[in-house]
């Protein structure tokens, strides 16, 4: 893979940040997109619900939020890409300026506010390529969100489980956006068990042979109160997972002055350290009992291997290609891969946890 990113990066980082990602979701869906055509390490193969991954490095929800570029994601070298979010009725999102780069702390604000075409055409888009032969190999999840003027949060995620459950292979609920006024209340334990329980009724009312995964993504800004209730109800009511996390509405204080004013959530490296710890006690809480998707701060492949041995049995970045581009795909993949073999894992799967509360790492 001819890694052009040092001169696409600069031209893209002189347009201000949603155009510059607008111009790269088109230079991608037209075609204009790395292949990484090495093969992944076989340290790094992992099966997960019922599904397997090449590799257990992910694309996050919000890159792709149209399903335009599920194929050219896999094929530049990530083992999974989750699409979305999706909200059943197109909405614009919030008003402009709404993405923030911070490039000194490696870090991104956003309060896009759930800005997507609808359901209908991200379906559509699920649909044929459920149906091409020639797509990508990989796996590829479907982020629900709910419309901003939706009373009833769980009506908009029925109607996406609906929808999509045929052709999405793990789906994940979102309440845990900060830009959309109301949505993270419903993380609540009573809120979150109502909603749970709903939309896999849903799922199973779609009569499926084989029904796709469900997850539930939360916030790093939780309670000691707030995560066990999540995960409590989480274990009650039969969901297969959970994406921990979405971003932070902290400012830390190596966020500039100029930018602690703007609201809507911090990702990126300031993410990793508050992402993790949540991860680690999600796990402990869970009795790794659900496997977790560690999402927040990722970088480099000790970021992903940290993510790992706090509990997560797959990862995803975002940010971090805005900084480090295509490339760092395949780095973080080599990293990884060597950092499991040092330590004497012969798989994934086999370090999972092994950095959590109560845990220790043992050479093998």
């Amino acid at each position: 893979m001819i890694d052009l990113f040092p001169i696409a990066g600069r031209i893209l980082r002189s347009f201000d940040p949603e155009t510059a990602h607008t111009l790269t979701v088109l230079s991608l869906a037209t075609g204009f997109g790395p292949v990484d055509r090495e093969l992944d390490d076989p340290i790094l193969k992992t099966r997960v619900w019922g599904l397997d991954f090449a590799n257990p490095v992910g694309l996050a929800a919000g890159f792709d939020k149209n399903a335009e570029v599920v194929d050219p994601m896999l094929r530049m070298g990530f083992g999974f890409v989750e699409a979305g979010s999706v909200t059943p009725r197109p909405q614009p999102g919030n008003p402009k300026p709404r993405l923030f780069r911070l490039t000194g702390q490696g870090a991104v604000i956003n309060r896009m506010g759930f800005n997507n075409g609808g359901l209908e055409q991200f379906a559509r888009r699920f649909e044929d390529r459920r149906g091409n032969p020639d797509r990508a190999p990989g796996i590829a999840g479907a982020n629900l969100g709910k419309n901003k003027d939706t009373a009833e949060a769980a009506d908009d995620y029925v109607l996406g489980v609906r929808r999509l459950a045929p052709f999405a292979d793990y789906l994940v609920v979102n309440v845990s956006s900060p830009n959309t006024p109301g949505l993270r209340a419903l993380q609540g334990r009573e809120p979150l068990r109502t909603l749970l329980g709903r939309v896999l009724d849903a799922r199973a009312a779609c009569n499926l042979a084989k029904a796709p995964p469900l997850l539930l993504k939360i916030a790093p800004d939780l309670t000691d109160e707030d995560k066990a209730d999540i995960a409590a109800v989480a274990l009650d009511s039969g969901i297969d997972g959970l994406v921990v996390s979405n971003t932070t509405i902290a400012r830390p204080d190596s966020i500039p002055e100029r930018f602690r004013g703007e609201a809507g959530g911090l990702s990126g490296k300031p993410l990793f350290g508050p992402s993790t710890q949540v991860l680690r006690e999600m796990y402990g809480l869970t009795g790794g009992k659900l496997p977790i998707v560690g999402v927040g701060g990722i970088a480099s492949g000790d970021d992903a291997y940290a993510k790992i041995r706090a509990g997560a049995s797959l990862v995803q970045l975002y940010s971090a290609l805005v900084y480090g581009g295509p490339a760092l795909v395949r780095s973080i993949k080599r990293d990884l891969a060597a950092r499991l073999k040092a330590d004497g894992f012969t798989s994934v799967a086999d370090a999972v946890g092994t950095g959590a509360v109560g845990t220790e790492l043992t050479k093998r």
